[in-house]
């Protein structure tokens, strides 16, 4: 019988994960790659322009400019791409089972507590609700149609303030309609309230709620590139 391997998984180089990422981009932004080269070629341009203009003329003037306008490019051209791709992301999700899930669980950082499963679902229409704790309290996401979350969302707001008494409850609808939230401003919009507790009152709360909580089938999270977590390769 083979054993099996324990040779760590080999990840894709640099130039695999850039060409992927652009692919992904390019498949809801189709002159993106058009873009992106515009922008170094452009840096290229103005690199040599200003090294020609400084005087007196020297030919390796010309080039150490050339070459700075050539890094700007690049730097600049791989935040658009990262920016881009984020906003290509967040096209392709939007409107998903499990998309809340997510973003929540990707996007908060180390000052919340989310994950991607729901606390709460209607397994017929795969309507959910999450949740996340952090300093601005309890924040109940809810995903579906809002007509058909009330029991779902209320079920959790009880759950909630019967273990942690005191702490802020906010609720947010996921969607396009009047008063909801778009897929692409879910993170900031939860950052974005106010502090109201500290480290230890929340660590103490995210016990008190897993205590009473039940597992929930999960919905399929969106896969694939997650241009919030691309990162260039540093210099050895």
């Amino acid at each position: 019988m083979a054993s099996r391997s324990t040779a760590p998984e080999k990840r894709p180089g640099f130039f695999t994960q850039l060409r992927t990422l652009i692919g992904f981009t390019k498949d809801v932004y189709r002159w993106a790659p058009w873009l992106l080269v515009g922008i170094v070629v452009l840096g290229l341009l103005i690199g040599v322009l200003t090294g020609h203009l400084l005087a007196p003329f020297q030919i390796w003037s010309i080039i150490a400019w050339g070459v700075s306008g050539l890094m700007m490019g690049l730097m600049i051209a791989m935040f658009t791409l990262t920016r881009l791709s984020t906003q290509a992301m967040y096209k392709k999700i939007d409107g998903m089972p499990g998309a809340t899930g997510h973003i929540l669980s990707t996007s908060l950082g180390r000052h919340w507590v989310a994950s991607e499963a729901p606390v709460g679902i209607n397994p017929k229409t795969q309507d959910a609700v999450y949740r996340a704790v952090g300093g601005g309290g309890v924040v109940i996401v809810a995903e579906g149609a809002r007509g058909r979350l009330t029991r779902l969302v209320n079920d959790e707001r009880v759950k909630v303030q019967r273990v942690a008494a005191g702490v802020p409850v906010h609720v947010l609808y996921v969607g396009h309609g009047k008063d909801d939230v778009p897929i692409a401003r879910l993170a900031g919009t939860v950052k974005a309230f106010p502090k109201k507790i500290d480290r230890a009152t929340m660590a103490a709360v995210v016990k008190r709620i897993d205590s009473v909580s039940q597992s929930v089938t999960s919905l399929p999270i969106p896969k694939g590139i997650d241009p919030l977590k691309a990162r260039a390769p540093r210099p050895r």
